[in-house]
């Protein structure tokens, strides 16, 4: 095997959970091969190829191989090499939501409920 279908090479590197949102990247233009926007799912892929990926954050891949089957994530990180910056340690990672993305706590609620309420006396 020589080369693969852009969107099951995605799914078998597990870079998303489903083949059908592979090919929804690829639709949206958020996908690149070589920094060029790829216009379909069966667009295929070879070894040496860079793949450009925009989720959360930009993740750059190089090609290393291919699998017949989708397997285990140590199976899956053989495919490819990250060739993506590191991000900023102190930086917060985009793809992990802080404490903005998240409904507050009945505590917390309290506390701005009591911020609000006015005071008597």
């Amino acid at each position: 095997m020589d080369r693969q279908r852009i969107d099951k090479w995605l799914w078998h590197a597990r870079v998303v959970r489903t083949r059908t949102a592979a090919a929804g990247l690829v639709d949206g233009g958020l996908v690149r091969v070589n920094g060029a926007r790829i216009d379909g799912a069966s667009r295929a892929v070879r070894a040496g190829d860079v793949v450009t990926v925009s989720l959360n954050r930009i993740r750059i891949l190089q090609v290393l191989g291919f699998s017949e089957r989708r397997g285990s994530a140590t199976d899956a990180a053989l495919l490819f090499e990250d060739l993506s910056p590191p991000t900023p340690s102190g930086a917060p990672d985009p793809a992990e939501p802080g404490r903005e993305a998240r409904r507050p706590t009945k505590q917390e609620r309290r506390e701005l409920l009591r911020l609000k309420r006015p005071e008597n006396g």
